[in-house]
């Protein structure tokens, strides 16, 4: 073959393989906001031995393959209540994460627990916006860089600045949300040089993740929490995107990607949601730990306190919380934030442990007096209210204490200070009997 025809094949050649030369495969598992759920729900769906089987069944034959964790492990169940969440991050070693971030439940048992959580885990937690006044971080570690596939991936994490509408001020101390993205840009900015691709790891609010894509180009990938209810698909702005599952371990995510190392770009996705179900045999080693837990709480939350003639959640739910606390502290009137409701009552024998997930906070019921024309709207939709004469009005601490987002209204004062809601609500069904 003459030379000049070998130097031109030659040539033909590698310029057909230098683009997928500078191109790298990367997988992406994800789970967020499992919130202690060890066992599945009333459905069958999650568990952390589901999840935990999932996991490694993607990542069978995967040398590509991360798992990332948005944040709100623990403060969903019995076992995390009692126990102040410590366990749940034993357990969750099991899951294989390969990076987490901080979610505003992990500040529920107070935040000298975090450095706790952070020592039992043996996977590393990153958060860089949470500071207190003199700048020092409260997880040691803002980001992470991991060689995956001959990908730099510089994982960075964050926490939705509305923390303070959404914990107790005693729980956070001296720790602020600083906003997103101005907390990130010089970081990001920096990070850019050192890694291939980088992805956000966060747990922020849908406003913080459209602010996120539409300001800080530098981020190529945005993994979320704190939003419950998930994407149907991925958000997308020019070739960067974000992605976020259901809450309490229903589902995992999948997101494969092809990245340029060149212009460290994305330049193929593709997201698809794993149910976390019954088709999925429990992990075996995940299980018995899960039992081990489970087994310590049993006697407390597995006992019959009586009955549902029919599944009873939303607004029908949050009825008969408000019914519950009113009789409780003696009050005419009551309100329960709908956010604070986290599960429901299925149809047949109610065992504490559903009033337990329905309510695993361990927030008190306050009591106030006001005229009729001091009510919050929330609270005298649909009643006949007198605007002269005087309530006795019951709220639960959280919700005195974040009025304005809970009931659109401020500077109401509860003192007279009760008993756990939880308390009283396991005892009112217990006297009730049969709730229709």
């Amino acid at each position: 073959m003459p030379i000049r025809r070998f130097l031109l094949l030659w040539l033909l050649l590698w310029a057909a393989l230098a683009p997928a030369q500078d191109q790298r495969r990367l997988t992406i598992l994800h789970t967020n906001d499992l919130h202690a759920r060890l066992l599945p729900d009333g459905n069958g769906q999650g568990g952390f031995a589901r999840v935990a089987a999932a996991v490694r069944r993607e990542r069978a034959g995967c040398n590509s393959c991360l798992l990332l964790n948005g944040g709100d492990l623990v403060q969903g169940s019995p076992v995390s209540t009692l126990y102040r969440g410590v366990p749940i991050y034993q357990v969750a070693n099991s899951l294989g994460i390969d990076v987490s971030t901080v979610g505003n439940h992990e500040f529920d048992y107070g935040w000298r627990l975090i450095p706790e959580f952070l020592r039992v885990a043996r996977f590393p937690t990153v958060s860089a916006n949470l500071q207190d006044e003199k700048g020092r971080l409260l997880v040691r570690r803002p980001h992470v860089i991991l060689q995956v596939n001959g990908l730099r991936v510089a994982v960075i994490g964050a926490l939705t600045a509305d923390l303070a509408e959404l914990t107790m001020p005693e729980t956070t101390g001296p720790w602020r949300a600083l906003p997103v993205v101005e907390a990130l840009r010089p970081r990001v900015r920096e990070l850019r040089d050192r890694s291939d691709l980088i992805v956000l790891l966060a747990h922020i609010s849908n406003r913080e993740e459209d602010e996120v894509l539409s300001r800080l180009p530098e981020v190529s990938v945005v993994v979320s929490g704190h939003v419950h209810r998930g994407l149907e698909s991925p958000k997308k702005v020019g070739d960067r995107l974000a992605v976020r599952v259901r809450a309490y371990g229903v589902e995992l995510g999948r997101l494969d990607l092809t990245v340029d190392l060149r212009s460290k770009t994305v330049v193929e996705s593709q997201w698809r949601r794993i149910p976390i179900d019954a088709a999925i045999p429990p992990a075996n080693d995940v299980a018995r730990l899960v039992q081990r837990w489970e087994g310590r709480v049993s006697r407390v939350v597995d006992v019959p306190i009586g009955e549902a003639v029919r599944d009873i959640a939303g607004a029908d739910l949050k009825r008969l919380m408000e019914q519950s606390m009113a009789e409780g502290v003696g009050a005419e009137l009551a309100f329960m934030n709908q956010g604070g409701i986290r599960d429901f009552f299925p149809k047949g024998r109610l065992l504490a442990r559903h009033v337990w997930n329905v309510m695993p906070f361990d927030n008190r019921v306050v009591k106030g007096r006001f005229r009729g024309r001091e009510l919050p709207a929330a609270v005298t939709q649909g009643r006949q209210i007198d605007p002269d004469r005087e309530y006795t009005l019951a709220v639960n601490d959280f919700t005195a204490a974040h009025q304005q987002a809970e009931m659109g209204s401020s500077g109401h004062a509860f003192p007279e200070v009760g008993r756990r809601q939880r308390d009283l609500l396991l005892e009112w069904i217990r006297k009730k009997k049969v709730l229709d």
